[in-house]
Protein backbone atom coordinates (compact mmCIF):
# COMPACT_ATOMS: atom_id res chain seq x y z
CA UNK A 1 0.00 0.00 0.00
CA UNK A 2 1.17 3.48 -0.78
CA UNK A 3 -0.24 6.66 0.68
CA UNK A 4 -1.63 9.13 -1.81
CA UNK A 5 0.11 12.39 -2.63
CA UNK A 6 -2.80 14.10 -0.87
CA UNK A 7 -1.94 12.32 2.41
CA UNK A 8 1.74 13.07 1.96
CA UNK A 9 1.04 16.76 1.43
CA UNK A 10 -1.40 16.81 4.36
CA UNK A 11 1.28 15.50 6.69
CA UNK A 12 3.86 17.92 5.28
CA UNK A 13 1.55 20.88 5.86
CA UNK A 14 0.78 19.80 9.42
CA UNK A 15 4.44 19.18 10.25
CA UNK A 16 5.43 22.56 8.84
CA UNK A 17 2.70 24.35 10.79
CA UNK A 18 3.62 22.40 13.92
CA UNK A 19 7.09 23.89 13.83
CA UNK A 20 5.99 27.49 13.46
CA UNK A 21 5.09 28.44 17.04
CA UNK A 22 1.52 29.43 16.16
CA UNK A 23 2.50 32.09 13.61
CA UNK A 24 0.42 32.35 10.48
CA UNK A 25 1.91 30.58 7.47
CA UNK A 26 0.86 31.00 3.85
CA UNK A 27 0.30 28.36 1.21
CA UNK A 28 2.97 30.06 -0.90
CA UNK A 29 5.53 29.62 1.89
CA UNK A 30 4.89 25.89 2.23
CA UNK A 31 4.77 25.47 -1.56
CA UNK A 32 8.18 27.12 -1.87
CA UNK A 33 9.78 25.13 0.95
CA UNK A 34 8.53 21.78 -0.35
CA UNK A 35 8.49 22.59 -4.09
CA UNK A 36 4.82 21.71 -4.29
CA UNK A 37 2.19 23.23 -6.55
CA UNK A 38 0.16 25.96 -4.82
CA UNK A 39 -3.03 24.68 -6.44
CA UNK A 40 -2.49 21.19 -4.96
CA UNK A 41 -1.77 22.70 -1.56
CA UNK A 42 -4.93 24.81 -1.70
CA UNK A 43 -7.00 21.60 -1.94
CA UNK A 44 -5.06 20.01 0.91
CA UNK A 45 -5.37 23.08 3.13
CA UNK A 46 -9.08 23.34 2.39
CA UNK A 47 -9.62 19.72 3.47
CA UNK A 48 -7.45 20.09 6.58
CA UNK A 49 -9.58 23.08 7.52
CA UNK A 50 -12.84 21.18 6.98
CA UNK A 51 -11.47 18.36 9.13
CA UNK A 52 -10.63 20.76 11.96
CA UNK A 53 -6.89 20.16 11.79
CA UNK A 54 -5.99 23.73 10.86
CA UNK A 55 -7.58 27.14 11.06
CA UNK A 56 -7.26 29.74 8.37
CA UNK A 57 -7.29 33.52 8.57
CA UNK A 58 -8.31 35.35 5.41
CA UNK A 59 -7.20 38.73 4.18
CA UNK A 60 -4.01 40.73 4.28
CA UNK A 61 -1.62 39.22 6.80
CA UNK A 62 -3.69 36.03 6.80
CA UNK A 63 -2.56 32.46 6.62
CA UNK A 64 -3.03 29.26 8.55
CA UNK A 65 -1.97 27.55 11.77
CA UNK A 66 -2.80 24.39 13.66
CA UNK A 67 -6.31 24.39 15.10
CA UNK A 68 -5.26 22.25 18.06
CA UNK A 69 -2.02 21.48 19.87
CA UNK A 70 0.20 19.05 17.96
CA UNK A 71 -0.21 16.40 20.67
CA UNK A 72 -3.95 16.28 19.90
CA UNK A 73 -3.59 15.62 16.16
CA UNK A 74 -3.47 11.84 15.68
CA UNK A 75 -1.56 10.62 12.62
CA UNK A 76 -4.06 7.80 12.00
CA UNK A 77 -6.93 10.31 11.89
CA UNK A 78 -5.08 12.46 9.36
CA UNK A 79 -4.54 9.43 7.11
CA UNK A 80 -8.16 8.27 7.44
CA UNK A 81 -9.38 11.78 6.52
CA UNK A 82 -7.00 12.22 3.59
CA UNK A 83 -7.20 8.80 1.94
CA UNK A 84 -10.24 7.91 -0.12
CA UNK A 85 -9.70 4.20 -0.66
CA UNK A 86 -8.53 1.49 1.71
CA UNK A 87 -9.50 -1.38 -0.56
CA UNK A 88 -6.24 -3.30 -0.62
CA UNK A 89 -7.49 -5.79 -3.19
CA UNK A 90 -10.32 -5.97 -5.73
CA UNK A 91 -12.47 -8.09 -3.43
CA UNK A 92 -12.65 -5.22 -0.91
CA UNK A 93 -14.38 -2.93 -3.39
CA UNK A 94 -17.62 -4.92 -3.64
CA UNK A 95 -17.75 -5.55 -7.41
CA UNK A 96 -15.16 -8.31 -7.45
CA UNK A 97 -14.60 -10.63 -10.41
CA UNK A 98 -12.39 -12.91 -8.31
CA UNK A 99 -13.34 -16.55 -8.89
CA UNK A 100 -12.16 -17.71 -5.48
CA UNK A 101 -13.98 -15.06 -3.46
CA UNK A 102 -15.72 -16.65 -0.50
CA UNK A 103 -13.16 -19.41 -0.18
CA UNK A 104 -10.10 -17.21 0.10
CA UNK A 105 -8.57 -16.06 3.37
CA UNK A 106 -6.62 -13.16 1.83
CA UNK A 107 -9.28 -10.51 2.64
CA UNK A 108 -9.18 -11.41 6.34
CA UNK A 109 -5.39 -11.25 6.38
CA UNK A 110 -5.35 -7.90 4.58
CA UNK A 111 -8.00 -6.51 6.96
CA UNK A 112 -5.84 -7.61 9.88
CA UNK A 113 -2.82 -5.89 8.33
CA UNK A 114 -4.78 -2.68 7.71
CA UNK A 115 -6.07 -2.72 11.28
CA UNK A 116 -2.52 -3.23 12.56
CA UNK A 117 -1.28 -0.30 10.48
CA UNK A 118 -3.91 2.01 11.97
CA UNK A 119 -3.22 0.68 15.45
CA UNK A 120 0.36 1.90 15.00
CA UNK A 121 -0.60 5.20 13.34
CA UNK A 122 -3.16 5.91 16.07
CA UNK A 123 -0.38 5.65 18.62
CA UNK A 124 1.41 8.69 17.19
CA UNK A 125 0.54 12.36 17.12
CA UNK A 126 1.89 15.28 15.16
CA UNK A 127 3.94 16.13 18.26
CA UNK A 128 5.72 12.77 17.90
CA UNK A 129 6.61 13.61 14.30
CA UNK A 130 7.95 16.98 15.39
CA UNK A 131 9.87 15.41 18.27
CA UNK A 132 12.20 13.63 15.83
CA UNK A 133 14.06 16.65 14.49
CA UNK A 134 16.66 14.81 12.40
CA UNK A 135 16.05 16.06 8.89
CA UNK A 136 13.04 18.13 9.91
CA UNK A 137 14.74 21.21 11.36
CA UNK A 138 16.20 22.41 8.03
CA UNK A 139 12.74 22.21 6.44
CA UNK A 140 11.15 24.10 9.31
CA UNK A 141 13.87 26.71 9.08
CA UNK A 142 12.92 27.25 5.43
CA UNK A 143 15.68 25.39 3.60
CA UNK A 144 15.50 22.05 1.88
CA UNK A 145 17.40 19.11 3.28
CA UNK A 146 20.21 18.04 0.97
CA UNK A 147 20.95 14.73 2.66
CA UNK A 148 22.27 13.15 5.85
CA UNK A 149 25.41 14.47 7.49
Amino acid sequence: MRLSTFSDYSLRVLMYLGGQDDRLVTIAEIADVHSISKSHLMKVVHQLGLNGQIETVRGKGGGMRLARPANQIVVGDVIRQSESDFALAECFAGQSTCRIQGGCCLPAILNEALSAMFLVLDGYTLADLLGAPQGLVPVLAGSLLTGPD
